[in-house]
């Protein structure tokens, strides 16, 4: 299989990283080099969200305001992570000929920082000259799951509530509904091992 930008995508607690590791360890199996590659990085304005995500800084009580300001956050980022030259996704891809699996991407950022259509014009500005991935897995999951979920979590985010997941969730449905590039959509309320299946048969299909 070439080389693959591959981002997963869905709300808190949708299996992204549970996923992202069961395909690494596949395609690493299959011979391949594979990385996973996450959003936020490691790096300087990436350990800043991370803050900001747990409410140690940035003491803001607009949410559109706040929303802003992660949304820019998230661009400067995404270009770090795209194109920096010790491991950005490029680099990787071109050449140390690995895959790279991200969770999250720029549909992040459009479903997470905007909650009007206004909103959602101003997070597409500033995303809208990063390259699509080769290939977007979604793994959709009802909100009522995804809080289940983090009944359990250590650490609550500032985005994981009932009201804030529901407009995430819409906000996917809207942008994947009119994305023209590969895309899979996983029930993400099948077991592990059914959600890793469907995503390798579909990868197969596609670029095998």
């Amino acid at each position: 299989m070439q080389p693959l930008f591959i981002v997963l995508e869905g709300i808190d607690k949708a299996g992204k990283t549970t996923q992202a590791e069961q395909l690494k360890q596949y395609l690493i199996n299959q011979g391949d080099l594979a990385i996973i590659s996450s959003e936020p990085t490691e790096g300087v304005i990436g350990k800043l969200i991370r803050e900001a995500m747990q409410n140690v800084v940035f003491k803001i009580n607009n949410k559109a305001k706040f929303d802003q300001q992660m949304a820019y956050l998230f661009a400067a980022d995404r270009h770090y992570h795209l194109y920096n030259e010790v491991d950005g996704v490029y680099k990787l891809i071109q050449q140390n000929h690995s895959h790279v699996i991200a969770t999250r991407y720029y549909f992040s950022s459009l479903a997470y920082n905007s909650n009007n259509q206004e909103e959602f014009n101003f997070v597409y500005e500033l995303n809208q000259r990063f390259p699509n991935p080769d290939v977007v897995i979604y793994l959709d999951i009802p909100v009522d799951i995804a809080l289940s979920r983090l009944e359990n979590a250590v650490y609550k985010e500032v985005y994981e509530t009932k009201e804030k997941l529901q407009q995430v969730k819409e906000n996917y449905d809207k942008i994947f509904q009119s994305y023209d590039g590969k895309i899979v959509t996983i029930d993400g309320k099948n077991s592990i091992e059914q959600i890793h299946k469907d995503i390798i048969s579909y990868l197969e299909k596609q670029f095998s």
